[in-house]
């Protein structure tokens, strides 16, 4: 088994990331997320929490930071939960009005299902990302949001 404790991490602040803010949360802000950076807008970065049986990361975005329209595939099971834990942000489910998430807001997203995520426009925002287990597992990333509708959050 292995334990994990609830103690604030110390960190060092990653460039570009408020002091204040990074203080604030429970967990690490991380690295540049530059492996997805094509998929956001705006930064983003990415501490992995847990690797172990279910995968889990702290990702955190600069304020107006959202990422693409994306797709958790999976044949079984699957799919993604968000946690807030900093800031304030926006949860979208294709077809479904925005879920504004402040610090302890839970969004279950099921799998096969379009959506996107990603700071308010006047906030730093983070999240851990659940990914679900399931089978046949893939992620399908895909257009930017519309600005358009991006705007209109507040």
């Amino acid at each position: 088994m292995t334990e994990t404790d609830n103690t604030k991490i110390v960190q060092d602040v990653p460039e570009g990331v408020p002091a204040e803010y990074a203080e604030s949360l429970m967990f690490p802000v991380g690295a540049p997320n530059d492996a997805y950076a094509q998929y956001f807008t705006g930064r983003s970065w990415l501490a992995p929490v847990s690797t172990e049986q279910v995968a889990m990361s702290n990702v955190t975005f600069e304020p107006g930071c959202i990422n693409h329209w994306h797709i958790h595939h999976a044949s079984k099971d699957g799919g993604q939960i968000l946690i807030c834990v900093g800031g304030r942000g926006y949860a979208q489910i294709w077809g479904q009005e925005p879920i504004e998430m402040t610090p302890g807001t839970v969004v279950n997203i099921p799998a096969n299902t379009k959506h996107w995520h990603g700071a308010a426009p006047d906030s730093w925002f983070s999240h851990i990302a659940v990914a679900v287990p399931g089978e046949d597992i893939s992620n399908e990333w895909l257009e930017p949001v519309d600005e358009a509708e991006v705007a209109k959050l507040k």
